[in-house]
C-alpha cells in the first residue's frame, strides 16, 4: 500500500495527494493503482470514495473524490459547468516564455495503430482555454503556473507544446522525452495539480493546496 496524504476531508468529499507514477485504473499489465488504495480511504465511512476527476499517471498533486454517489454527481457537474479551479506547475523544457497569457486552441483525439492515440490542435476539435503566467526560470528550465477554464484529455500538455515551441520537461508524447529528470530519480512529465477549489451552496468551499513534490524542488524550483 502507497500512503495517500489527505488534504481536505469532510463528510462528502476528500482531497489527497496523488502521488506522481500512481495510475487512477489498474493497468492491463498490472502494478499498483488507485484502485486498490479506495478501501483504505474509507476513513471509518462505509462507501469508498470514487475520483471525480482524472489526472494522468504522472502528474502529482489534488485529485477530488466523493464519499457518496450524490456527492459525485453534484461534483461532476460543478466540474461540466467549469466551477471548479484548478491549478497546475509545469516545468517547460527551456526558457524565454513571456510573462502571461492566455492559449485557445481546441484540440481533438487521433489514433493510429502505430503510434497509438493522442491529442492534437484541431479547428474542428472541443474548445480548451488554459491561461499560464510564468514564475521561474533556472538552468535553461521555466516553471508555470496553469490555469485551465476546461478539462480536456491532455489539454495542458498540448497547449504548453503550442505555446511555447516545447513541451513540459519529460513528457514522452508531447516533449522532447528530455532526459534531465532522470538524473534526478523523476523519469516523468513534469506536471503538478497544486491547487483545488470547488464552491458549495450552504457549505465552505473543497479547498486544497498541494505541496511542490521533491523532484520539482531537483530541478531548482523551490515553490509557486
Amino acid at each position: 500500500m502507497i500512503a495517500l496524504p489527505v488534504l481536505f476531508e469532510d463528510g462528502e468529499a476528500l482531497v489527497i495527494d496523488k502521488p506522481a507514477g500512481l495510475p487512477l485504473d489498474r493497468p492491463r499489465a498490472g502494478g499498483a493503482s488507485l484502485e486498490d488504495q479506495l478501501d483504505a480511504l474509507k476513513l471509518g465511512f462505509q462507501r469508498a470514495p470514487a475520483p471525480v476527476h482524472r489526472l494522468d499517471r504522472d502528474t502529482s498533486g489534488c485529485l477530488l473524490l466523493a464519499r457518496n454517489p450524490k456527492a459525485l454527481k453534484r461534483f461532476a457537474a460543478a466540474f461540466e459547468a467549469r466551477e471548479v479551479e484548478k491549478r497546475y506547475l509545469g516545468i517547460v523544457a527551456g526558457t524565454g516564455v513571456a510573462d502571461e497569457g492566455t492559449i485557445a486552441l481546441s484540440l481533438a483525439k487521433i489514433s493510429s495503430a502505430e503510434a497509438g492515440w493522442r491529442m492534437i490542435v484541431a479547428k474542428r476539435g472541443k474548445p480548451a482555454v488554459t491561461h499560464w503566467r510564468r514564475l521561474a526560470e533556472h538552468s535553461g528550465l521555466t516553471l508555470v503556473e496553469f490555469r485551465p477554464e476546461t478539462g480536456r484529455t491532455h489539454q495542458i500538455r498540448v497547449h504548453a507544446r503550442a505555446a511555447f515551441g516545447a513541451g513540459l520537461l519529460g513528457d514522452p508524447v508531447y516533449g522532447e522525452g528530455d532526459a534531465r529528470p532522470m538524473a534526478f530519480g523523476a523519469a516523468r512529465t513534469m506536471l503538478h495539480a497544486a491547487e483545488i477549489r470547488l464552491p458549495r451552496i450552504g457549505k465552505p468551499p473543497i479547498h486544497a493546496l498541494a505541496p511542490l513534490p521533491g523532484d520539482f524542488a531537483a530541478l531548482g524550483f523551490a515553490g509557486g
